[in-house]
């Protein structure tokens, strides 16, 4: 099992920057794909950003690519989303995951198998 916990978020003007945190606890080795999701009200849950843990590589939906910034901090267990330039449609609840498997599947296409508890991003327009 891995857990997951994360930090960050908050309330910011349009055009402004906010980070976020997810640190794994458990058996972190299990989920060498890492991802951050999002879901607004009234609307689907989507993915934002995923990194295979093992070598760094990184992938972006179209929405937020040159905008956000997923990283990991090994030592710490923690993948980071940094987000700039927040527009008012990047509003919601950001969710941590995680996911087992080979790289080669580590996609926001992809099913996760864990997931943190959420937190909360509001972009005022």
């Amino acid at each position: 099992q891995v857990q997951l916990l994360e930090s960050g978020g908050g309330s910011v003007q349009a055009g402004g920057s906010l980070g976020l945190s997810c640190t794994a606890s458990g058996d972190t080795n299990r989920g060498a794909c890492m991802g951050w999701f999002r879901q607004a009200p009234g609307k689907q849950r989507e993915g934002v950003a995923t990194i295979w843990i093992r070598d760094g590589r990184t992938a972006y939906a179209s929405s937020v690519k040159g905008r956000f910034t997923i990283s990991q901090d090994n030592a710490e267990n923690t993948v980071n989303l940094q987000m700039d330039s927040l527009k008012s449609e990047d509003t919601g609840m950001y969710y941590c995951a995680a996911r087992e498997g080979v790289s080669w599947r580590c996609s926001i296409g992809s099913p996760f198998d864990y997931w943190g508890q959420g937190t909360q991003v509001t972009v005022a327009s």
